[in-house]
């Protein structure tokens, strides 16, 4: 794919740093092997059918392994979680080793360390430039009440304040 002329990669990512997200990581099994990737492009896109969209990079063993199995989990993390954004954005295959979870009904590690979990079928998947969307039939949540989430802002971690919080 063609780079859009006068947009450098460098100022592109400095421009969306400005846009705060949440950070997720995306989990996934294949026969007995888990593994998950840090994920901060991820979104609502419809309510009914409940579906969101991650992206992910192209040819990593999160995206073979989602590809590959159908489902996947959608961990997002909480507010004291910054750490473990930082594991699962390391290479490695062994990242759920020494980490807090559990196994959903279709194997996906659930971690401990997360607001809310989605619980997610592959409803279809498109390349786009050097990243994959994967789109994600919802088929449970569990929430955890009285946590926050954690935000990815200007290549930093932050927290959601008290006063950030309207009705």
């Amino acid at each position: 794919m063609k780079r859009s002329p006068g947009v450098s990669e460098r100022e592109f990512r400095h421009a969306l740093s400005y846009y705060a997200s949440g950070v997720t990581v995306v989990t996934a099994s294949r026969d007995g092997e888990h593994h998950g990737a840090t994920v901060t492009a991820f979104c609502s896109v419809s309510l009914n059918p409940p579906l969101i969209l991650v992206c992910m990079a192209q040819g990593t063993t999160s995206a073979a392994m989602i590809l590959e199995s159908q489902t996947f989990a959608v961990n997002i993390l909480s507010e004291d979680a910054a750490p473990l954004s930082r594991h699962f954005a390391a290479k490695g295959i062994d990242k759920l080793v020494g980490v807090g979870h559990v196994l959903s009904d279709s194997g996906d590690p659930l971690l401990d360390e997360s607001v809310a979990v989605l619980e997610c079928r592959v409803a279809d998947s498109y390349p786009a430039g050097d990243h994959l969307i994967v789109l994600g039939h919802v088929e449970a949540t569990r929430v955890r009440e009285g946590r926050r989430p954690l935000l990815h802002y200007r290549g930093r971690y932050v927290a959601v304040g008290p006063s950030a919080e309207r009705e």
